[in-house]
């Protein structure tokens, strides 16, 4: 999702993986390249199309929402052209609004971009909050505010988050003499990260032999960073990273971890750490719901229903995206309709119930397709219910324009040196290091 593909990987903009089946929770997006054009229901003499610009598998159509607004609409098609890769489509994307040409009606902006759209391409798109149906209350607050520009002007609205839980396998905690009653496993971390390395200190003494008990040192550290109050920019967009104290003790945290032996040494979506699903080499990961179908899609069969989902020690997000109306688009008032109705929170549980993206419309939380969810790795968790309660305590974390560049260094150039050898102090001076000098460039 962004500008490299290691830095998609890393920060859930990958956002994930495309949906399995129907009902399996599965992701906002699978980097697999390559582009497509494809309709919800067909054009028609007379009707008007309206294009949405995407990257990766958003669902939208996968759910039948363009079927379903066709239908209430039948004066309207609707038309995607997808990038798969986001690191492609937002660049292009940026060049596109920079010129006013070549825009869609509508466009999608991951979260990891979202800042930056706000602060340097408002004035080319629409106030979303004055379209008609469109009400602050149907959005977590902190989600509306990340598409607000300091002036009031809302520039998207928000489709799905990822609310942070932790994943983790019931045979292997039993194995470990761990407890497996997901209510216990919350308890054994409540509000404390390190309450969870202190649970991994007790798991390694009696691991399955070959396994640790989390998947890798770069998603124990986003989980952390992402449930802190202030990461890498403060409120004003000064880049705080090196002095906030949050940012320094979650990465040593998670270097004690790795140095400890509680993570294996691979980045995740990498080849080799599909490969420590596939083989069960780790216990637990930081999971949001997107996550439970990559595991899914990597795991050997005789795995399903051995997983189950425990509250994080505190609460956190990973991934999302917005919808965004150009205000050089072809068809604005009609853009503007289908982007109000397409977010709204029917609509945002029904993605859910097919695609797996997590609503951001706390209103989709009591509806049936979010309280009665199950996922075939879960067994009968009712995950609906647990992701919703970790997306209710999200903090209103400031998001800033290079926010995966500082990711991408505390992690690569970092604490995975901690695996390789290298002290916390000197893994914290190459980051530092490294990060500076991209943040430069």
């Amino acid at each position: 999702m962004r500008t490299s593909i290691r830095r998609s990987r890393r920060l859930g903009a990958l956002a994930a993986v495309a949906a399995l089946t129907t009902g399996l929770l599965a992701g906002c997006a699978k980097d697999s390249g390559g582009s497509s054009d494809t309709s919800g229901g067909g054009g028609g003499k007379g009707r008007t199309t309206i294009t949405l610009g995407l990257f990766g598998t958003m669902g939208f159509k996968e759910a039948g929402l363009y079927t379903d607004y066709e239908k209430l609409h039948p004066e309207i098609s609707i038309q995607e052209n997808v990038i798969e890769k986001n690191e492609n489509y937002y660049p292009a994307l940026v060049n596109h609004l920079t010129t006013g040409s070549g825009l869609q009606d509508v466009q999608a902006v991951e979260v990891g971009n979202i800042a930056e759209v706000v602060q340097t391409q408002a004035a080319k798109l629409e106030d979303l909050s004055k379209v008609a149906g469109v009400a602050k209350s149907n959005w977590l607050d902190w989600k509306w505010q990340q598409a607000t520009t300091k002036d009031g002007q809302t520039v998207g609205l928000g489709t799905d988050i990822g609310p942070m839980a932790i994943c983790y396998r019931k045979d292997m905690f039993k194995a470990a003499g761990l407890p497996t009653d997901r209510d216990q496993v919350s308890k054994l971390w409540a509000g404390d990260w390190s309450k969870l390395v202190a649970t991994g200190e007790q798991y390694q003494k009696k691991a399955p032999k070959g396994t640790t008990f989390m998947d890798s040192p770069g998603g124990l550290l986003n989980a952390i960073l992402s449930s802190a109050s202030q990461k890498f920019y403060d409120s004003s967009g000064k880049v705080v990273y090196k002095t906030n104290p949050a940012v320094r003790s979650a990465f040593d945290l998670t270097a004690k971890a790795a140095k400890d032996g509680l993570l294996q040494s691979q980045t995740q979506f990498q080849p080799g750490w599909d490969q420590l699903i596939s083989n069960s080499k780790f216990a637990s990961v930081a999971c949001p719901p997107w996550m439970l179908g990559y595991i899914k899609g990597k795991s050997k069969a005789d795995t399903a229903g051995q997983w189950d989902v425990a509250q994080a020690p505190q609460a956190g997000n990973w991934g999302g995206t917005f919808l965004a109306v150009p205000k050089s688009g072809k068809h604005v008032t009609e853009a503007e309709k289908f982007v109000a109705w397409l977010t709204a929170p029917a609509q945002q549980a029904k993605l859910f119930a097919v695609q797996g993206s997590f609503p951001s419309a706390p209103p989709a939380y009591t509806m049936s397709q979010v309280t009665g969810a199950k996922n075939q790795m879960t067994g009968d968790a009712p995950i609906g219910a647990i992701f919703a309660q970790a997306a209710k305590s999200i903090p209103n974390q400031p998001i800033g324009p290079k926010d995966q560049i500082i990711q991408q260094g505390l992690t690569d150039n970092g604490v995975f040196l901690v695996t390789q050898g290298k002290s916390a102090a000197d893994a914290w001076n190459t980051a530092v290091k490294t990060i500076d000098n991209n943040l430069e460039k």
